[in-house]
């Protein structure tokens, strides 16, 4: 078995990324900073902005978070937008009233716009971003490869779908309407899987020798699982993410890599 460690790549990225906070940091003088609006009380939210928060200490942005009730938003983000001290802006999913959320996050000023959730937004998503860094950084190519994506959710599975085909790869895309799972994961060469439900993708249900990225995130029992079951890490023909430290560590990277490009373009502007 070949574990894709997403945080063995993370810790090159991070290096680089202190490197151009400081550099932003000594010809704008002024530091990044990056705004995050939280409406609900979840443990995995929680592990998140504890994270996000962590790794912008590390590397030199400011990260402050805003616990509002849903009916606030609208104002914080009006006053968030217009703060040039701000150079991004997450409205952290999900929100209190999860049908609010296109109208939520569209009012993010598209220049500050880092998690790439609005329709105009400036940037690339994180997830996706981490998940083609990934797997460009274990050189697994996928030109000529039947990939399959699960799960077509707003976060991931859109704009992975999206990134994959404007690279002429040979993607499907199975969800919660595909009737038999198992018959199309079987076949795949690549299998990513983003769909936050946990163990949906057994050991039977996976091509020898075939690359498994789990990009799910779901709380069970009070713990943070991915969609592969277990079992599947008994396989020792796959090259799979480990079960921590896979695509999470590079999402945050990718984030904040958006945080840099928006600090860099709004010192432009001024």
């Amino acid at each position: 078995m070949k574990m894709l460690s997403g945080s063995e790549l993370a810790s090159f990225i991070k290096e680089r990324q202190v490197r151009e906070v400081r550099s932003l940091v000594s010809t704008t003088k002024k530091r990044p900073k990056l705004a995050i609006i939280v409406t609900v009380d979840n443990p995995v939210i929680n592990v998140y902005i504890k994270l996000k928060r962590q790794y912008g200490l590390d590397i030199g942005i400011d990260v402050d978070v805003y616990n509002l009730k849903q009916n606030e938003v609208i104002s914080k983000l009006e006053d968030l937008n217009k703060d040039s001290s701000v150079d991004g802006i997450i409205i952290q999913l999900p929100i209190e009233d999860p049908s609010k959320t296109d109208e939520l996050v569209n009012k993010v000023n598209p220049a500050k716009d880092v998690d790439a959730l609005g329709v105009n937004s400036k940037f690339e998503p994180a997830t996706p971003m981490a998940i083609m860094w990934l797997l460009a950084g274990y050189n697994i190519d996928l030109l000529g490869k039947e990939v399959l994506l699960i799960g077509k959710g707003k976060l991931v599975g859109k704009p992975l779908e999206r990134i994959l085909k404007s690279s002429d790869i040979n993607v499907k895309v199975a969800n919660r309407t595909t009737t038999d799972l198992a018959e199309v994961t079987t076949k795949a060469d690549v299998i990513i899987t983003a769909t936050g439900s946990p163990a949906i993708l057994y050991p039977d249900m996976i091509k020898k020798g075939a690359v498994v990225v789990d990009a799910g995130v779901a709380s069970e029992d009070g713990k943070t699982v991915g969609d592969v079951d277990g079992s599947v890490y008994m396989r020792d023909d796959l090259t799979i993410t480990p079960k921590k430290g896979g695509v999470g560590p590079l999402t945050v990277c990718a984030l904040f890599e958006n945080v840099i490009i928006a600090a860099r373009r709004m010192a432009k502007h001024y």
